[in-house]
């Protein structure tokens, strides 16, 4: 079957263009703050003409003061300059702290969307691709893009606002000067390009290696028992310090390539205004022009160039931050196809009969896992599922709750297809215990709870003794409040097996899906669990899988299953009694030495 989720636009995938990008960004997150980004730009629009003021007021001090002589001036422009550099210093505190709002509130929204849409994703999604990948494109990823928004986008409106408030003035006081001095524009274009390309392209591999890195992090960490058990942390440094490496060198390079645009346009800067200053400074000797008007131009021209290197700047710093920008917006496009259907019924399971009719299901497309699959579990009747490794157990039971769709065939409840039915409420009607045990870095109660936030004390105490984990769960310091750590690593494996059974007897869901439930469970333990799960079970419809054959003995029905389809069926002792494939499997288990692990 592949990934469940799939591509909505090609565009976004390969090589989106920074327009695309840039106006997706605006358009779906900024455009609920548009009133504050219209504040924002007022603000950056009185920084730009107090910008302009300050170089226009050099041509009456020069004129007034220091070519007249005239002393009255001095007052008046002093006052006139402490005015100017106030209202640019207010200005630019509005403007900085409303667009690091807008940038915030933009990136936090982000963060939320593209939460809420992963969490919908289909399970095959999450198979297919590492945890630290998602955690990477999540964390780094939307960092990235903050710059983009408080940072390069902001500063593109301003210094653009600046830079034509200086050009107008420029051509105001001289438009012949201003001429020669822009004749360095065009040149700079091209390579300002070429670099922005460059910069998206190694931000891109950048964001890779990082995520590589942000993998094997999570692995190393999670795994840490092992890499010491098998003294492997020599080989862990190595590989860990190598991807920190490439990072560096990638970085370095990176550094270069944005760098390469500061040399350039010093280089033309400096050319303009050594041609103005030859320019201006004979038109000043010979007379033809004032040195009043002469220096506000040069001063105009010198702040001019500061927002234009900026500007040049920022479409590197801009293609880097959109690189991230492609790989969240990668994961955004993506399309679940496990979803409700328009006419999705609300699950009423009453009774909870479940049938698998010629069902078909590959993951991949390529390699079937179930093949014309036919089996039937009546409602309120335990039935197992036994087989070797790989025949399709596990799938069978992934796909009750639709976990994935079928390829071919239909799995119903009460006569009704899964898929006619409302995906939550489907769920909300299906209990799981895994044999791989989730519990969160939470308190006991917070995880035999969840699913079922609004149980009480008293049922989340009854539920635990149910599961026998209750005598345990007293003995801890904190009781139920314990925290368990990360994957319940504070706890025994037995008490986290425990913890999950609870889980499901607090939901007290019709159906009962048990993957080894008691695979982790102490011989005492397990017999305590085994009483609780015969007295829920009662009534309820239970699928079990179990590779310890005695813990299935007393199922209604046995289903042996071989590359995804049924072998054998019945109960223990008919299928004992006729050299079954059941048979074969008990007295290959049953004549091993026991081994069974603590």
């Amino acid at each position: 079957m592949g990934h469940s989720l799939t591509k909505k636009k090609k565009i976004s995938f390969r090589d989106p263009t920074t327009r695309f990008l840039v106006k997706r960004l605006l358009t779906d997150y900024a455009r609920p703050y548009i009133a504050r980004i219209c504040l924002g730009l007022l603000a950056m629009l009185i920084v730009a003409a107090t910008s302009v003021s300050s170089a226009k007021l050099i041509e009456p001090i020069i004129n007034d003061i220091f070519v007249a002589k005239d002393a009255n001036m001095i007052l008046p422009l002093t006052l006139g300059i402490c005015i100017v550099f106030l209202l640019k210093g207010l200005a630019t505190y509005a403007e900085s702290v409303t667009m690091t709002y807008v940038g915030q509130r933009i990136i936090a929204d982000l963060q939320a969307h593209l939460f809420n849409h992963l969490i919908e994703g289909d399970l095959a999604f999450y198979h297919a691709t590492p945890s630290g990948e998602i955690v990477s494109r999540f964390m780094n990823d939307v960092t990235k893009l903050h710059s983009a928004v408080t940072g390069t986008l902001t500063n593109i409106g301003k210094d653009s606002l600046m830079l034509s408030g200086f050009i107008g003035f420029m051509f105001y006081q001289d438009w012949f000067m201003a001429s020669i001095s822009f004749f360095v524009v065009p040149i700079a274009i091209l390579p300002v390009v070429k670099i922005g390309k460059k910069m998206r392209k190694a931000s891109a591999n950048i964001q890779k290696e990082t995520a590589t890195l942000t993998i094997l992090l999570t692995q190393a960490f999670q795994g840490i028992r092992l890499i010491k058990s098998y003294c492997m942390e020599k080989y862990e440094r190595h590989k860990i310090h190598e991807t920190i490496e490439e990072i560096c060198r990638k970085n370095l390079k990176a550094v270069r390539v944005r760098a390469a645009s500061h040399p350039i346009m010093e280089f033309l800067g400096g050319l303009a205004i050594a041609i103005v200053v030859i320019y201006g400074g004979h038109a000043v000797v010979q007379g033809q022009q004032n040195p009043g008007t002469f220096f506000s131009f040069i001063t105009a021209l010198l702040m001019m160039y500061e927002p234009l290197k900026r500007l040049a700047n920022l479409n590197a710093n801009l293609q880097d931050q959109l690189a991230s920008a492609s790989r969240v917006f990668e994961f955004l496009d993506l399309k679940p196809k496990v979803i409700d259907l328009p006419q999705a019924k609300m699950a009423q399971i009453t009774k909870g009969k479940i049938r698998f009719n010629n069902v078909n299901f590959s993951y991949n497309r390529e390699s079937p896992i179930l093949n014309f699959l036919t089996l039937e579990i009546p409602a309120g009747k335990t039935v197992a599922l036994v087989g070797t490794s790989g025949a399709g157990k596990s799938t069978i039971m992934n796909l009750i709750p639709r976990f994935y769709d079928v390829t071919e065939g239909e799995i119903t409840i009460d006569g009704i297809d899964v898929r006619q039915l409302n995906l939550a409420s489907l769920r909300q009607n299906i209990a799981l215990v895994s044999q791989d045990v989730i519990l969160f870095d939470d308190t006991i109660r917070k995880n035999i709870e969840f699913g079922y936030p609004c149980a009480s004390e008293n049922a989340i105490i009854e539920a635990a003794k149910a599961a026998a984990a209750h005598e345990f769960i007293i003995e801890l310091p904190q009781g139920y409040d314990t925290q368990v750590g990360e994957h319940g690593v504070r706890l025994s494996g037995g008490q986290r097996q425990r913890l999950s059974i609870a889980r499901a007897i607090l939901k007290n869901a019709p159906v009962l899906l048990l993957d080894e439930p008691t695979s982790a469970l102490d011989a005492e333990s397990e017999q305590k669990v085994k009483l609780a799960l015969t007295t829920l079970m009662k009534g309820r419809t239970t699928l079990i899988i179990a590779h310890r054959l005695a813990t299935v003995m007393n199922a209604d029905i046995i289903y042996v299953i071989e590359n995804g389809q049924v072998v054998d069926a019945g109960k223990h002792q008919d299928l004992i009694t006729n050299n079954s494939r059941y048979a074969q499997l008990c007295k290959a288990q049953f004549t091993e030495p026991n081994t069974r692990e603590e």
